[in-house]
């Protein structure tokens, strides 16, 4: 009785501080965009200090931001319901997007305060919190319940899908701020492999998964590419292409997916 006592104390804690976690990260977000540290926003940094780094996707691009903090929501006030205390795939991720959304918060002073290097830092305790989860739920693997698959697993796939995005141009910017010379080639050439690197990724994982949600901000993320670099054909059609490659790679695993279990 008493174990089952303090495994309930231990699963009440980890879905009150799960919750506290989500409604900090959102709340450093707005705070850091409202009054930002050193008078300009994240946006403001990226489009002045970092203009011309060209992995970065057109503005519009990171209003995918709201659609991860409703999908976070919907995960803490999920996770925090009392159904959900012993939920054993929630107790198998413990702590793990707890982590991720503290280094979020973390990851929004460094930058701000330009310290570049350190936030990339902060990114891969994000991104590697954000692997287990993805990885310990066996996200679009297994079969689950809707209401579980739009409260749990899409806003996981979609957080982890942009913070994959994010690291890659995270990392371009640090190196760029530290006069990076590229080992001489050319900037354009290492946007066109990092675009290639990050379809590969998504290629991977539609194809192992079936993962449309991660596969879908991926697509949002090549095109916006595309359309900040209209003026320049070499990336606007590589981006576009990789893009489409993209949508015909899921839509026959998914063919293939509804071809089975007919």
């Amino acid at each position: 009785m008493q174990q089952s006592t303090r495994g309930n104390y231990r699963d009440l804690w980890r879905q009150l501080i799960t919750l506290a976690a989500i409604f900090g990260a959102f709340v450093v977000n707005v705070v850091s965009n409202i009054f930002p540290l050193n008078g300009l926003s994240i946006g403001e940094i990226s489009n002045t200090l970092f203009k011309n780094v060209l992995i970065i996707p057109a503005n519009y691009a990171f209003a995918i931001w709201g659609l991860i903090y409703l999908g976070l929501f919907a995960f803490g006030v999920y996770q925090a319901l009392p159904s959900q205390r012993h939920e054993p795939d929630l107790r198998k991720t413990g702590y793990l997007l707890v982590i991720a959304c503290v280094a979020q918060s973390i990851w929004v002073y460094l930058f701000l305060s330009r310290l570049f290097a350190l936030s990339v830092v902060a990114m891969l305790l994000i991104l590697l919190p954000l692997i287990g989860v993805y990885v310990q739920l066996e996200i679009a693997n297994n079969r689950v319940p809707r209401l579980k698959k739009w409260c749990i697993h899409f806003p996981i796939s979609i957080y982890l899908a942009w913070i994959s995005v994010a690291t890659i141009v995270n990392v371009a910017c640090a190196l760029y701020f530290h006069g990076w010379d590229g080992w001489g080639i050319s900037a354009v050439t290492w946007t066109l492999i990092m675009l290639l690197i990050a379809t590969a990724i998504a290629a991977v994982i539609v194809i192992q998964r079936r993962d449309i949600a991660y596969t879908g901000v991926i697509l949002w993320a090549l095109v916006a590419n595309a359309l900040k670099h209209s003026d320049n054909s070499m990336l606007r059609n590589t981006a576009l292409f990789l893009a489409i490659v993209l949508v015909l790679t899921a839509t026959i695993n998914i063919g293939r997916t509804q071809q089975e279990h007919i």
